[in-house]
């Protein structure tokens, strides 16, 4: 786990941005500021919106100082929330893992993770089509999107999960194993694929997460801790309302919000962070009202529940309507 300080460019970006504020006459912030402990997945369906609030304002503005904790994995950011290392997460389609369990309340969405997911093969190792993957090793990172994602695809390809061996681990990891030929196959979530596409040329990607949506849609997004949820809902909400300024940006100004988040990934290409960011479907702060309150959102985050409580036997789980609130988004966007 590492706490990654706020630097100086973000500080000097946040400082004008509240600055222009003052000067088109928002209010000044009445309530106290907060320190939040927030563990994220580094990649940009899960924490583009938050290297985009940062700069542009949108979490100072709201009174929110956040400790950033990197994680490598979303069971990694949840398990660090659980011990009480954290107050607060933000995961991909893992989220619907946890919270069925009881493990913390989720509070808001980030996006649907429409492309995000893919699996890829290596043709040097026999695996040209999905009917060459029976009796075959996949690596991915169980219980997360990538999980999710190789399930449908299997069945979709008349292959049960049970015909071939899934090999659990990091995704860093898993991503390793295949470039050095361990496995003849990694269900991965980007950008790893850069990773892959860099190694092995020859390496053929047979399909990903599109293939499947609208028909099923896994979800990220935010959720606190049990005990933080209850004693801090309105803390929540100011998290809401910047997340919803730095959302909107991002959906009106795709190009500059792409390029603006170059500066956070450091190791990838322009191109690379523009796929990133087109492998998620975001929606306007109006458009995800109206999916908050029709009962889409719920019925997205119980089908990916339901795939993971059947996979790993377990009975008694809480349903989305339980472990999501999403009152407190209609809330402050009404």
């Amino acid at each position: 786990m590492s706490a990654r300080p706020i630097n100086r460019r973000r500080l000097l970006l946040s400082g004008a941005a509240a600055a222009g504020a003052s000067a088109l006459g928002v209010p000044a912030i009445a309530q106290a500021r907060r320190k939040v402990r927030l563990g994220y997945l580094h990649v940009v369906a899960v924490d583009g919106h938050i290297w985009t609030g940062l700069d542009r304002g949108s979490f100072d503005r709201e009174g929110i100082d956040f400790e950033l904790h990197e994680f490598n994995t979303g069971p990694e950011v949840f398990e660090a929330m659980m011990r009480g290392k954290t107050d607060v997460a933000s995961a991909g389609g893992v989220i619907s893992n946890y919270l069925a369990l009881g493990r913390g309340r989720g509070f808001l969405i980030n996006d649907i993770e429409v492309a995000t997911a893919q699996l890829w093969v290596r043709p040097s190792l026999g695996i040209n089509k999905f009917a060459d993957l029976r009796g075959k090793r996949i690596a991915t990172t169980m219980k997360t999107t990538a999980h999710i994602f190789l399930d449908r695809a299997l069945k979709a390809n008349n292959i049960a999960p049970s015909e071939v061996e899934i090999v659990n681990a990091s995704m860093p990891d898993a991503v390793k194993a295949f470039i050095a030929g361990q496995v003849p196959a990694v269900a991965l979530w980007v950008p790893f694929n850069v990773a892959v596409r860099e190694a092995l040329p020859d390496a053929v990607k047979l399909v990903d997460a599109s293939a499947f949506y609208p028909q099923s849609a896994v979800l990220g997004g935010w959720a606190a801790r049990l005990d933080y949820y209850a004693d801090n809902k309105e803390v929540l909400s100011r998290i809401i309302r910047a997340w919803i300024d730095a959302n909107d940006h991002m959906v009106r100004n795709p190009a500059a919000a792409t390029e603006a988040l170059q500066v956070h990934y450091k190791s990838s290409r322009p191109q690379d962070i523009a796929e990133a960011f087109k492998a998620q479907k975001l929606y306007s702060a109006r458009e995800w009202r109206r999916l908050y309150a029709d009962g889409t959102v719920l019925k997205w985050l119980q089908q990916a529940s339901d795939f993971f409580m059947a996979d790993a036997g377990v009975t008694g789980a809480q349903r989305a309507s339980d472990y999501f609130d999403t009152q407190l988004y209609l809330a402050a966007t009404g």
